[in-house]
């Protein structure tokens, strides 16, 4: 649940991705308590392919802990690995027609093709605040972060904003827009569809940045498994 943190930390090291699925702009809620979960994604770029693994869980109630990673693969390039590790609490639960909000902190290691201590990436922190509306048919979602670089030394602000919208039963749309300060922001849109209802949801979407380059341009197929109890 932190794609927002992970994709603008890695924008220093690579055009790349990173809230349940298929958010990027993180939610103010946790993983069930006593439970795990893992939420996993494929993304398509014209000239380069993500594949992403996100384990997370919630053994205490108020503490989510994240520890995954992802493999990129650049055409004509040697492919490269991003290791994520978060943790997040909230400081008010988000409930029906109310609204909540937590912390994030994290880090995401870009290690470098060149051999020796030179792993890049990054250090964050974000508050994400939900609000829900309309009996949660409708749920938007912000973010307000911090980055910092951890090879230009450089610090940036993140920022995300986006909305859940129950179009039925089983299917969630969304839409969103996200990134930093530095550069052109990105948008999303797709839906989410539950397989299982409270157990395995798949997804699919859309986006780019605001430049109307091809390049920049994606195509993301997710999945997500949430059991209700594992310890």
């Amino acid at each position: 649940m932190m794609r927002l943190a992970l994709l603008t930390a890695l924008l220093s090291v690579s055009v790349s991705a990173f809230a349940a699925r298929p958010f990027m702009t993180d939610d103010a809620r946790l993983t069930t308590s006593g439970s795990c979960q893992l939420e996993s994604w494929t993304r398509i770029y014209k000239d380069s392919t993500q594949k992403w693994a996100l384990p997370a869980c919630n053994p205490t109630g108020n503490f989510e802990v994240t520890l995954g990673g992802g493999h990129t693969k650049d055409k004509g390039e040697v492919s490269t690995n991003d290791y994520v590790l978060q943790g997040k609490s909230l400081f008010r639960e988000l409930n029906t027609n109310d609204y909540g909000w937590g912390l994030a902190v994290g880090t995401v290691n870009h290690p470098s093709k060149v051999q020796g201590p030179n792993a890049l990436g990054n250090t964050y922190a974000y508050v994400p605040l939900s609000i829900s509306t309309l009996d949660d048919k409708v749920i938007y979602h912000t973010n307000l972060g911090w980055l910092r670089d951890k090879e230009t030394r450089e610090n940036q602000m993140t920022f995300g904003f986006g909305a859940e919208i129950q179009a039925r039963d089983r299917v969630l749309a969304i839409a969103e827009v996200f990134g930093n300060n530095k550069e052109r922001p990105y948008w999303q849109t797709g839906a989410r569809y539950s397989v299982i209802p409270n157990l395995l949801q798949v997804d699919m979407t859309v986006g780019e940045k605001f430049n109307g380059l091809s390049s920049t341009r994606w195509i993301s197929f997710g999945l997500r498994y949430i059991p209700d109890s594992i310890f």
